[in-house]
């Protein structure tokens, strides 16, 4: 953390609702703490813990930007997926593909937007 950035701003100048938890600026997040990302990159999940602090960064026109930490130390390794797990997986997506009016698959996940595959959505541009 840079010392110049780090004491120009204060826990007073944060934005956001009032919290309970230790609040700290973008990118000024003390050692130890990790967003559900950073700890998945590192092969862990947070494992029951709570949120131990908030980072905050401030957008103009909406809301400030919040990330919850959680602690390195307390996380747990990631689940390993079983073949069990795998295969639920693989007819998820399939079902996903699968056209609900013509009954086949179009090769790709097919838009909620659209509810069917582009060629039942979309019937007088069927090419020959």
């Amino acid at each position: 953390m840079s010392l110049v950035y780090g004491k120009c701003l204060n826990s007073a100048r944060i934005p956001g609702p009032p919290s309970t938890l230790p609040r700290h600026v973008w990118r000024c997040a003390p050692d130890g703490l990790a967003t559900r990302r950073q700890l998945r990159a590192l092969g862990l999940r947070p494992g029951g813990q709570g949120v131990q602090a908030e980072v905050f960064r401030p957008r103009y026109r909406r809301g400030p930007l919040v990330a919850y930490l959680y602690r390195i130390d307390l996380a747990k390794p990631v689940r390993p997926m079983t073949p069990a797990k795998w295969t639920a997986l693989a007819l998820a997506n399939t079902a996903r593909r699968i056209c609900p009016e013509c009954h086949t698959d179009a090769g790709y996940v097919i838009p909620t937007s659209l509810g069917c595959c582009v060629s039942c959505a979309y019937p007088e541009q069927r090419v020959a």
